[in-house]
């Protein structure tokens, strides 16, 4: 499966809620998401819980680019990410709580994203198919990004892993 993704800080949360009302984008749920990342040497893998869903196993691949771009990533349930990478513990690399408010436009997910130790953000996932190539899906994208732009703030180029593990290293203002 593959999708186009972008990812940015978000500069107002109420605003980003009117304005999916007003593209008339459908709300799904808030939800609390912890999603485990794993050190692998080929791809990035996660693994999420949410209260009340089956745990999923997310296993992709993605550049690194403030800019959106493709993702080429499959599922997993528990039982099959077992027989894909064994029933031995794998290496975690961070933990990332969030809570994530789903809304959706056609094929296109927009999350709304408060992460824990990082602030608001927002992501537009457009998931390509038959009837939406990756033309298409760059295009629903860059018209997303010019009607949420007033509240955007800066374009995000990796994941929110990324983030949480250069500010835990940052040095400490003295």
């Amino acid at each position: 499966m593959q999708n186009i993704e972008f990812k940015a800080e978000l500069r107002d949360l109420d605003l980003a809620r009117a304005r999916c009302q007003s593209l008339e984008a459908t709300f799904v749920r808030i939800g609390e998401q912890k999603d485990t990342y794993y050190r692998l040497l080929d791809g990035r893998l996660k693994r999420r819980e949410s209260p009340g869903d089956a745990v999923e196993w997310i296993f992709y691949h993605r550049t690194d680019r403030p800019a959106a771009r493709i993702c080429h990533y499959m599922l997993y349930s528990d039982e099959q990410a077992r027989a894909r990478w064994g029933v031995l513990p794998l290496r975690e690399r961070i933990v990332v709580q969030k809570v994530r408010e789903l809304w959706l436009l056609g094929n296109v997910r927009i999350h709304l994203d408060q992460v824990t130790e990082l602030g608001t953000y927002i992501e537009f996932e457009a998931q390509v198919s038959r009837r939406h190539d990756v033309k298409t899906c760059h295009r629903q994208i860059a018209s997303l990004r010019e009607s949420f732009g007033p509240i955007l703030g800066e374009a995000i180029a990796g994941s929110y892993a990324d983030l949480l593990e250069r500010l835990r290293h940052e040095p400490a203002d003295e």
